[in-house]
């Protein structure tokens, strides 16, 4: 009852799932990933075992194809089954029920694994494919893009509700704790990978590190405008005498809204915090 793609970025060492399906909370079923070990779909009528088992066996050396053969030989209902994985090495593998309804398949290449089931034919997982593999840029952005490809191509034929995205690497998690990089969802929409692109957009602003080009000294007309807007949101309430005032009145915008990834040091600014700071 979804469609999804599994995949991997062997620069950034990073695995992940985009995923859509007419499904309350897709992803809270679907994907299942870990640093180092791989990533899992499961779905159709989806064995949820599938995934802490899959991501077990891989941890251990097992290859994608391995990983899939032993969670099938376990399954006395794995006609009932679809599944895609990428392993640790980023070999990919999927597998598709003969009992899944129609349209149901997959197919694989470098780095992925695209399937779904109940689609309204396999246009679906042939654009997942194509997109995946022609577009450049991060994981997340490659993922989204074969998902919205995938849905524009037909997706699931009985439409739309629920979104997500998951993406591990070592230590990608919020302060470098855990390796949840990217886990974005959207339970219930009626666009939801529409939603989940602009959510991870949010994400990327708020948790994303300051490119070196965005980061400009406070003065001139930059000065000017962080001062008219610090004024406007009531973060100043006259004219500062000092830049310090201004620097010390940026810190309180920037703990207030979340923005610490984005924090400079005294007298700089990164440009994406002014421009959120112009639309608040």
């Amino acid at each position: 009852m979804t469609f999804s793609i599994v995949g991997y970025d062997p620069i950034e060492k990073e695995w992940g799932i985009a995923v859509q399906s007419k499904f309350l909370g897709v992803g809270a079923v679907v994907p299942w990933a870990k640093a180092s070990a791989g990533a899992v779909a499961t779905q159709s009528y989806a064995n949820t075992a599938y995934g802490p088992k899959a991501l077990e066996l891989m941890e251990q050396g097992k290859s994608a194809q391995e990983t899939l053969e032993l969670l099938l030989a376990e399954d006395p209902e794995k006609e009932m089954r679809q599944v895609g994985l990428i392993d640790a090495s980023g070999n990919p593998a999927t597998f598709t029920g003969k009992e899944c309804y129609d349209w149901a398949g997959g197919m694989t290449g470098t780095h992925f694994a695209a399937q779904g089931n109940i689609l309204v034919d396999e246009k679906t997982v042939q654009a997942m494919a194509q997109v995946f593999t022609e577009t450049e840029g991060p994981l997340a952005d490659r993922l989204l893009a074969a998902l919205d490809a995938g849905q524009e191509a037909g997706g699931d034929s009985r439409g739309k509700q629920s979104a997500a995205l998951y993406i591990v690497k070592e230590k990608g998690g919020y302060g470098g704790f855990n390796d949840r990089y990217i886990d974005l969802r959207v339970d219930d929409h009626p666009d939801p990978i529409k939603e989940l692109i602009r959510i991870y957009q949010l994400q990327q602003l708020y948790f994303a590190p300051s490119k070196p080009e965005r980061i400009a000294a406070i003065e001139g007309e930059i000065k000017d405008q962080l001062i008219h807007h610090l004024k406007r949101l009531s973060y100043l309430s006259d004219e500062p005498k000092s830049n310090d005032g201004i620097f010390r009145a940026l810190t309180a915008f920037i703990h207030t809204e979340n923005f610490e990834m984005r924090e400079q040091s005294s007298g700089f600014i990164d440009l994406e915090v002014l421009e959120f700071m112009k639309k608040s």
